[in-house]
């Protein structure tokens, strides 16, 4: 086994020290810290263009990803592993008065021996086997297994076959800017050197499935991640004369309970299944407070998939829609009837009919009704809604909708669907293709060598749980799944926008092999020594060795010796 404890967790202290914040100058301190580091590394020093810090594209706030790759020499190789990690993190707020502690481990958990702590967190913190502190399961620790090996191999090329690329990405933990924009550095660099990516390993954190769980997880792919969206208009009228409008908070509450938690817009492939969508956010669009009903609401929601396309998302959910609509009106019509029984008032139908719009059918019939009339004024507004930096690219998108349904001749009450935000596309490895087959294989191969010098069973399961940067460098969908997300995000091309194309130019086989914890985005984040800093390089270099067609044994061995020596 390679001795790779302390200086992964050495490693780890350093990323974790520089406070890294996702939309904070944090992750460009932590990009130039890394760059730095690596810089002073004698491979760097005479292999200057194998490091570069490179700024994100398209993006309103200024951070860096840091890429370096070092060549193997022992047999002239273009194949190619790269190992990927996020260094941003989520706020530490939630760390309350030991916020000055949060990024500093030690001194965290020396304060919370003082705290009065839930068992299991109290036990592992007693054990002196759990690393507490943000970032250091999601995923710093991960980010150092990979400098480790990176670092190991920039000292030894002679032991390489092939190439070792690190990417360290920034936002993961928003609108990954980071690996998409990175996605032209791997090109250019596969143009200029040749590379053969043969695979990604990605090292985000794992973390136990449910009470009890002792199983350490792997996973050969990841869950994809849309966010349908729905802008509800009603019927505006006073609140004294309820009956003679529709309310569409009313309207957007039966929606709610339609889709939100509903284990039939579940994905279910491969035997595993994702948890159902559920409301992210719920709102009227009203600026201000008056005794009338608001006119519009907007609420979107959280959906997993594993093998739907985003079109066959949209379908599904017209169909929930409807259903949400037509309940709705039933619901009214009857509470109508009853409050005239009970007032005296005489009883007529109301006359509101359901009506549910997908956005792109909403946009097709305005052009055909305005023609560049309404293209002109909806680029115009687009470009002045730009300049509100306090939207972001959901509301944006709702604004657009906002506008564009002003332009409708028909308004009576409607739900129109739509997409308004990025869509992480969902990865499946099944050794449909050679190189699919080679990871299968030599992850099989890594978890048979590994799985002695650890207690727990270590185990694969195919899709990620949590929405992650793998989604950014394979691509699943074909042309038309993606036309769906396109033609139906109301803010693309202006304040959002993903180059698909890119990804499926790099289009590697991607797998996690990441740092094993609890209570990541919690005060209580945590990781696993054993597991985090000995057992995920291990299998990682036992993964890269087989790709690369190197013999491990003899790496791990020179490891050990040179370990044994210090």
């Amino acid at each position: 086994m390679l001795s790779s404890r302390e200086e992964v967790l050495k490693l780890t202290d350093k990323l974790v020290n520089i406070e890294s914040v996702v939309n904070t100058v944090g992750e460009i301190d932590i990009a130039n810290s890394l760059y730095h580091l690596l810089d002073s590394l004698p491979y760097f020093q005479k292999n200057h263009s194998h490091l570069v810090k490179s700024r994100t594209e398209d993006d309103e706030i200024e951070r860096y990803n840091v890429l370096a790759f070092v060549k193997g020499t022992k047999v002239k190789s273009n194949k190619t592993v790269i190992l990927m990690g996020h260094i941003d993190t989520v706020g530490i707020e939630d760390y309350s008065h030991l916020k000055d502690k949060a990024c500093f481990p030690k001194e965290l958990m020396n304060a919370l021996s003082c705290e009065n702590l839930p068992d299991l967190v109290h036990e592992h913190l007693d054990s002196g086997e759990w690393y507490f502190g943000r970032g250091v399961l999601d995923m710093k620790s991960g980010v150092a297994s990979h400098l480790y090996l990176l670092k190991y191999y920039s000292e030894h090329p002679e032991e390489l076959v092939g190439n070792l690329v690190l990417l360290a990405e920034c936002d993961e933990e928003d609108s990954s800017h980071g690996v998409l924009s990175a996605l032209k550095d791997l090109k250019r660099w596969k143009e200029e050197h040749q590379f053969d990516y043969q695979a990604l390993i990605n090292s985000d954190f794992v973390a136990p499935r449910f009470e009890g769980d002792e199983k350490r997880y792997i996973y050969k792919g990841t869950v994809g991640k849309l966010l349908p969206s729905f802008f509800i208009t009603g019927s505006e009228t006073h609140a004294g004369s309820c009956f003679e409008g529709v309310d569409p908070n009313y309207i957007a509450a039966e929606l709610t309970r339609q889709i939100s938690y509903n284990p039939d817009l579940c994905d279910e492939s491969l035997g595993e299944t994702p948890v159902p969508p559920v409301s992210l956010k719920l709102t009227d669009l009203k600026p201000t407070y008056t005794i009338q009903t608001a006119l519009s609401s907007y609420v979107y929601f959280n959906f997993f998939i594993h093998s739907w396309s985003p079109q066959d998302v949209l379908i599904k959910l017209k169909d929930q829609a409807e259903i949400a609509f037509n309940n709705a009106l039933k619901n009214l019509k009857e509470r109508h009837r009853k409050y005239c029984e009970r007032s005296g008032m005489s009883y007529s139908d109301l006359p509101w009919k359901t009506r549910v719009l997908i956005y792109e059918d909403m946009q097709k019939l305005l052009v055909e009704q305005y023609g560049e009339q309404f293209i002109q004024h909806m680029n115009k507004f687009k470009a002045k809604l730009l300049l509100d930096k306090t939207l972001d690219t959901r509301m944006f998108a709702a604004r657009v909708v906002e506008e564009e349904w002003n332009w409708m001749k028909d308004k009576s009450p409607a739900i129109i669907l739509f997409y308004s935000s990025l869509y992480s596309p969902r990865i499946e490895l099944t050794g449909k293709t050679e190189r699919e087959q080679n990871l299968l294989d030599a992850l099989d191969h890594a978890i048979e060598v590994v799985q002695p010098y650890y207690p727990y069973p270590i185990v694969t399961r195919n899709y990620f749980p949590y929405v992650c940067d793998m989604s950014c460098v394979a691509l699943s969908d074909d042309e038309e799944g993606i036309r769906a997300v396109s033609e139906n995000n109301p803010s693309w091309g202006t304040k959002h926008y993903v180059n698909y194309q890119a990804i499926r130019e790099i289009n590697v086989p991607t797998i996690n092999i990441g740092p094993y914890g609890y209570d990541a985005h919690n005060r209580y984040e945590r990781m696993e020594k054993h597991y985090s800093t000995e057992i995920v390089p291990n299998i990682t270099n036992e993964v890269i060795c087989r790709l690369l067609g190197m013999d491990s044994k003899q790496t791990i061995k020179h490891i050990d010796d040179k370990k044994a020596k210090r």
